[in-house]
């Protein structure tokens, strides 16, 4: 390209094609600034002997997702009398008479995971429930994401609160 024709075409656009060129030029020089301070930074710590980066195993609580919103089942029982509970729900409703009911350590990791397998069932029927629900007006992404929150965080409130028992069921079953 020529001179006369730049200045023609800066002259069309009212300078915002010089400016925006030179916004990208500053923030191609910022990220390869930065990539050059990450590649020097691993290769200084990938030398230094004796330390070790962190893995993600490391850094979230065991089984949970980096990220994740909900609560979650972890650490809600820690009294010591949580350790040999009797069940609730439909895992105390014993049809047998002559079998002994077994104990439940609701502190166990074995536990805490048969809540969530317990959550999940639960999210499965509040989803069908909630398609039987009639809506007016068609809702945008956000609106859609941020009820299926909500309805997860529902979910997770039936089970630790209702007593449905499954998760005792399960985990009587697994122990």
């Amino acid at each position: 390209m020529n001179v006369s024709a730049i200045s023609t075409y800066t002259g069309l656009t009212n300078g915002s094609a010089a400016i925006q060129a030179a916004t990208e030029n500053a923030d191609k020089a910022k990220f390869s600034e930065l990539l050059d301070k990450l590649r020097s930074g691993n290769k200084a710590s990938s030398e230094k002997q004796g330390e070790s980066t962190l893995s993600s195993s490391q850094i979230m609580q065991n089984g949970r997702l980096n990220g994740e919103y909900t609560t979650g089942f972890h650490g809600m029982y820690i009294a010591e009398s949580d350790k040999t509970s009797a069940p609730r729900g439909a895992a105390a409703n014993q049809a047998n008479p002559n079998v002994k009911t077994k104990t439940i350590d609701r502190t166990s990791e074995l536990y805490e995971k048969a809540q969530e397998l317990e959550n999940y069932f639960v999210k499965q029927m509040l989803s069908e429930m909630r398609k039987s629900i009639n809506k007016s007006k068609d809702s945008d992404f956000a609106t859609k994401m941020y009820e299926d929150m909500l309805w997860d965080e529902y979910s997770e409130a039936m089970t630790k609160n209702a007593g449905f028992g499954l998760a005792d069921q399960i985990y009587s079953q697994l122990a």
